[in-house]
């Protein structure tokens, strides 16, 4: 009879879930098919086929029959959902696979060691096990079930609304954007743009918006602003990780380090140069997308630039997010760091690097790495420094804020950038002193106004729609509306490929 197969790793996250228990009987007591069965569907939420390295055995997993995984012939299960997996995986590979079951275990073991890859990348044993599924699996249920009309709500009702807040507007243009409607609103009274932006949770409330909040923005006329009003998740446009790919082919060559995030409101992509940055702090609760947005950065700088041009430093504490890109060629020191005491080491590597780097420069007789380039006297790398959940770097080890700061202080005249990200923006962990040399921020989506105003310096994240919707302030500029592209294991392992195989 055909098998599935896992890895050792496999059976460590499944191991881990176990310890967490399912709610189902105690976390000792756990049995293995059911976190195997949600891997399955976890999988299955992918738009794309899993890898076939995950044909791949290994002698320290461990083998699952039919009989477990399916309940085949299982007297302990009554219920025998082999032909119902066979028939989702069928329609998926658009293949019959009834009655070939070698090939049918073979993609089902590739779509459950997908599935468990993804809980080992995206999901942290501190955190409520329950709530990462509700969050993953059903998100999509739960959002549906809100009052959100598919359609975009009539004019004469946005206006009646706005009265009802006191502001007086009239609607000029109404725009389809990818994930919400943009209203633009030309107002009787300039003050009403504050009654407008104070009043946006009654507004919300009036229209039936449910969780998913109204927001405005500001244009170049005074008495102009647009209202974004979301529309139900079954009528978004969604934006996939080869479109990133696509998108990076016609980037702005004069842009030193092009990062694509994702799309603005109206679909187009959405792109920056993170050396303009020049430091950045990416925000947001579990489950708003926050590790796909730092995936999605760090694709577009492997695709984009070449390892004599770009080193990254990788810090994870998380243990999981960054691993897949172990042995690439940009990687700096040749190691992805999982723990605080060797963040704090190699940190302060980089900031010994930083004072070489300000010397090479006084010698040669320039002002920082671009007119170094530029004047072709140093060909230094740029160097761009992530830091995957940093609250809990901080926490653990204090040394790592001191020099977190001194980097975001001077490192930019260097070639060495800061991409922060935490679940918890707060002032212990975020001090002023680190914000304040920290310009460029990402906020997705956070549960309080307070949290929002850490990142961003103003409200507005608490109302995001979550699953990658952010708001994005760069320094200098506006803050802009952008929903964030999906990036999945597969497109992260194309990544790595591709650029492995440019050496």
């Amino acid at each position: 009879m055909a098998k599935v197969y896992t890895s050792a790793s496999d059976e460590e996250i499944i191991k881990r879930i176990q310890n967490k228990g399912l709610g189902l009987r105690t976390s000792t007591s756990t049995p293995k098919w059911p976190i195997l069965r949600l891997a399955l569907t976890r999988s299955l939420k992918f738009s794309t086929p899993p890898d076939e390295g995950l044909d791949r055995r290994d002698s320290i997993g461990s083998e699952y029959s039919f009989e477990q995984l399916t309940g085949q012939d299982n007297k302990a299960q009554p219920e025998d959902f082999t032909d119902l997996f066979c028939a989702l995986l069928s329609v998926y590979h658009n293949e019959n696979l009834f009655g070939d079951d070698e090939r049918y275990a073979k993609y089902l073991q590739r779509h459950i060691r997908r599935g468990l890859r993804e809980f080992a990348t995206s999901w942290r044993e501190s955190h409520d096990f329950h709530e990462y599924l509700y969050q993953e699996l059903l998100s999509d249920l739960r959002q549906s079930a809100q009052t959100i009309s598919d359609k975009p709500l009539d004019q004469s009702s946005i206006e009646s609304a706005l009265r009802d807040i006191g502001v007086q507007a009239e609607i000029r243009q109404i725009q389809e954007g990818a994930r919400l409607t943009r209203y633009r609103l030309y107002l009787a009274d300039v003050n009403d743009r504050d009654r407008l932006n104070k009043g946006l949770q009654k507004l919300g409330f009036i229209l039936g918006l449910g969780n998913q909040g109204a927001l405005s923005s500001g244009t170049d006329e005074s008495r102009t602003m647009n209202l974004d009003i979301p529309r139900s998740s079954e009528a978004w446009q969604r934006f996939s990780g080869a479109e990133l790919r696509t998108w990076l082919q016609n980037r702005n060559s004069e842009w030193r380090l092009p990062v694509y995030p994702g799309v603005d409101v109206m679909g187009d992509p959405f792109d920056f140069d993170l050396a303009e940055a020049p430091h950045l702090l990416v925000g947001g609760t579990t489950g708003s997308g926050k590790s796909v947005t730092l995936h999605a950065l760090l694709i577009s700088l492997l695709h984009s630039c070449s390892p004599a041009d770009l080193q990254v430093c990788l810090i994870d504490p998380k243990r999981v997010e960054f691993n897949s890109y172990q042995g690439i060629p940009h990687l700096y020191a040749n190691q992805v760091v999982t723990n605080a005491g060797d963040a704090a080491e190699i940190l302060g590597h980089l900031v010994a690097e930083m004072g070489i780097r300000e010397e090479q420069l006084v010698k040669a007789g320039v002002r920082d790495i671009d007119e170094a380039r530029r004047s072709h006297r140093l060909n230094l790398p740029r160097i761009v420094i992530f830091v995957e959940e940093m609250a809990d770097l901080v926490m653990q080890n204090e040394e790592i804020e001191s020099l977190l700061v001194r980097l975001a202080q001077k490192a930019r005249s260097a070639g060495i950038h800061l991409v922060l990200a935490t679940q918890r923006p707060d002032a212990e962990t975020f001090s002023g002193l680190l914000r304040s040399n920290i310009p460029s921020r990402i906020a997705l989506t956070v549960q309080k106004a307070s949290e929002s105003r850490i990142i961003l310096d103003d409200h507005g994240a608490e109302l995001l729609l979550g699953r990658g919707d952010m708001l994005v302030r760069l320094i200098g500029q506006p803050i802009k509306r952008v929903h964030g592209v999906y990036v999945t294991i597969d497109d992260i392992a194309l990544a790595v490929k591709t650029v492995k195989g440019r050496t």
